[in-house]
């Protein structure tokens, strides 16, 4: 008999961790490894894009695999004494090498540029604003609790190489970066918006 989706234990707003501790489905660590979860289906939606180069392809699924390695870390407080591969250091420098390839074919970045181009590249883009907030997650758990000391210098790593690979990917498919001005003076921000700084002000309580 095959085992139903559905166990019922969630109903009241609790889930297990690995080794057994029950926890508010709004703790913290829930809303770290969640968010992982969230950056794994984002870059399942990614690698459906025929446009993706195979070389990013093949990474991206290398990382999907390693996102469910590191959210089963977050999911196993150290005190616990379950068994289970923590992460190392390793996987970090894969990305990093990852990164070294891919910035040889990119022209050096000295301005802000838009999230976008291709879908391909601006779905990469949205995974490396979710994987900021998975980091920015994890480090609220680092405040309170021990966590794996590897698993922050992945998911920092991860997200440079998801805008690396954004720009690779608009890169290989010829689409050029819009690239960003932020205004410093009034002056300037009025010369962008091409406003009229009469009416500008008028609107002004």
């Amino acid at each position: 008999m095959s085992m139903k989706i559905y166990t019922k234990t969630g109903d009241t707003g609790k889930t297990g961790l690995f080794g057994g501790q029950r926890v508010s489905k709004s703790a913290v660590r829930l809303h770290a490894y969640g968010t992982l979860d969230e950056l794994n289906a984002i870059l399942g939606s990614t690698v459906t894009d025929t446009t993706l180069p195979v070389s990013v392809k093949t990474q991206l699924l290398w990382i999907q695999s390693l996102l469910f390695q590191i959210g089963a870390d977050l999911a196993t407080p150290l005190e616990s004494g379950a068994n289970i591969l923590r992460m190392d250091l390793s996987h970090a420098t894969t990305l990093e090498q990852w990164i070294d390839s891919m910035e040889t074919q990119l022209s050096p970045l000295t301005s802000f540029i838009l999230p976008g181009g291709s879908p391909a590249g601006a779905k990469l883009h949205e995974a490396r604003t979710v994987c900021r907030r998975a980091e920015r997650w994890i480090v609220e758990l680092m405040n309170s609790e021990p966590v794996t000391e590897a698993v922050i210098v992945i998911v920092n790593r991860l997200s440079d190489y998801l805008f690396v690979a954004a720009r690779f990917v608009n890169h290989k498919l010829d689409i050029p970066e819009a690239i960003v001005s932020i205004p410093r003076t009034v002056t300037q921000m009025l010369s962008h918006t091409h406003c009229d700084p009469k009416s500008h002000l008028s609107k002004l309580p």
